[in-house]
């Protein structure tokens, strides 16, 4: 997009419109501030002063997706079984081919490395979307979407507990949100390092077909420090952890914040369950 200062924000929703087909009134632009507050349209992009290398975030969509979800039924449960793993599913977790793959994840997967592992730590694998973050939710500001009581969490867990963050989407994506949750730089706690959706693996299941997980192994194999007896990982799909079921807690998702807000309690039960798990660990 080439815009100039004498330019409004409306002229650069335009412009974005022309990219992904979001229209104007239904783009949320995150991250711009005007003296503290959110700035309406008619701002002039000048008065932003937006720095080089100024990264902004917008959330919105497509007006095929709002009419399909219009149309949608409207009589079902709140929590729907996607591709959920049924208990009597056939274990895949040792079967060799799968195990292949984690192996070449090991070996070519490039971790970057945000703050040094500490010794005698547990670890703490954590997704983002609909486990810390509100991805689907409309906000003019991320605190708008963070799941409530996030950096109280992740301050008592690294008490005990090295910490990764896991997602399945693009690293640039996982940065861009950490950051827009204030995880990236928080001075009560240290993120070790992120992992996103190249260090997954498929897997074919008899019931489901073929879909994409997070097999811990990754992990275990470039650090020998962590292994099954010392790490969970919290993830509000349950198939992401079937190569390591006995590793993994899925819990509640965090959806539509607005409403939800006042009422989620979730991290700070499971800042609680952490607190025991490690005694056990």
């Amino acid at each position: 997009m080439e815009l100039q200062d004498n330019d409004n924000i409306l002229d650069l929703k335009k412009e974005i419109e022309k990219l992904t087909g979001v229209r104007p009134e239904r783009q949320k632009l995150l991250n711009l501030k005007l003296k503290g507050k959110v700035p309406n349209e008619e701002c002039r992009l000048g008065q932003l002063k937006l720095k080089q290398n100024f990264k902004l975030m917008m959330m919105g969509s497509l007006e095929e997706d709002i009419a399909e979800a219009n149309t949608a039924p409207t009589d079902l449960p709140e929590v729907i079984n996607d591709l959920d793993i049924e208990e009597d599913e056939v274990a895949i977790e040792n079967q060799e081919v799968y195990l292949a793959k984690v192996e070449k994840r090991i070996k070519d997967y490039e971790i970057k490395m945000l703050n040094d592992l500490r010794p005698d730590k547990n670890l703490l694998v954590l997704d983002i979307d609909y486990t810390l973050f509100d991805h689907r939710s409309t906000a003019q500001t991320g605190a708008e979407l963070m799941r409530p009581y996030l950096h109280e969490f992740l301050t008592s867990a690294y008490e005990s507990y090295d910490i990764v963050i896991w997602s399945a989407t693009r690293m640039k994506w996982i940065e861009e949100k950490m950051k827009l949750l204030g995880v990236h730089n928080n001075p009560n706690y240290k993120i070790a390092f992120y992992l996103d959706y190249l260090a997954m693996i498929s897997v074919h299941t008899p019931k489901y077909g073929v879909m994409d997980v997070k097999p811990l192994g990754v992990i275990w194999g470039k650090f020998k420090q962590f292994s099954p007896s010392n790490t969970i990982m919290f993830d509000d799909v349950r198939r992401n952890f079937i190569m390591n079921p006995k590793n993994g807690l899925r819990i509640r998702p965090f959806r539509e914040a607005h409403l939800n807000r006042d009422k989620d309690k979730e991290l700070l039960r499971l800042a609680k369950y952490l607190k025991k798990a490690c005694q056990t660990l």
